[in-house]
């Protein structure tokens, strides 16, 4: 692991997106799908897939978040995903961000692919990341 233990502690915010495009059929049967509410649920497996992305990246520090946040947004053929994670600490959060944005992406996947088989996940990407003293 890289040593940040003498970077000074900051604020730092960092969101991130994935896009999972369906047919329209899907998105409208995503609240009531044999497995249940996959949207509910996606939001949560993101959440979660945040608070252990150390685990899950080799080398990765474990960070204390202080928020994570998961929207996903229905669209015409595509369910739109944004995260963002927050910690005050020596480096950022942006692969929290993004394993929570692929995480929720990918539940979406598995709670789906029964109904459609033609899903594709997409456009996994950092939007923004920020840093101030605290």
């Amino acid at each position: 692991m890289v040593d940040v233990g003498p970077k000074p502690t900051s604020r730092r915010v960092a969101r991130a997106a994935a896009r999972v495009r369906m047919a329209p059929e899907t998105i409208a049967r995503l609240r009531d799908l044999p497995k249940g509410d996959a949207l509910v649920t996606a939001r949560l497996a993101g959440i979660m897939a945040a608070k252990h992305t150390s685990e899950l990246i080799p080398l990765c520090h474990p960070l204390p978040l202080t928020h994570v946040d998961v929207e996903l947004t229905l669209g015409d053929g595509v369910v739109d995903i944004e995260a963002s994670a927050s910690t005050v600490a020596q480096t950022g959060v942006e692969m929290e961000a993004l394993v929570a944005a692929s995480l929720a992406a990918l539940t979406l996947y598995d709670m789906a692919k029964a109904v459609d088989k033609e899903m594709v996940v997409e456009d996994v990407r950092l939007i923004e990341k920020t840093k101030e003293p605290v």
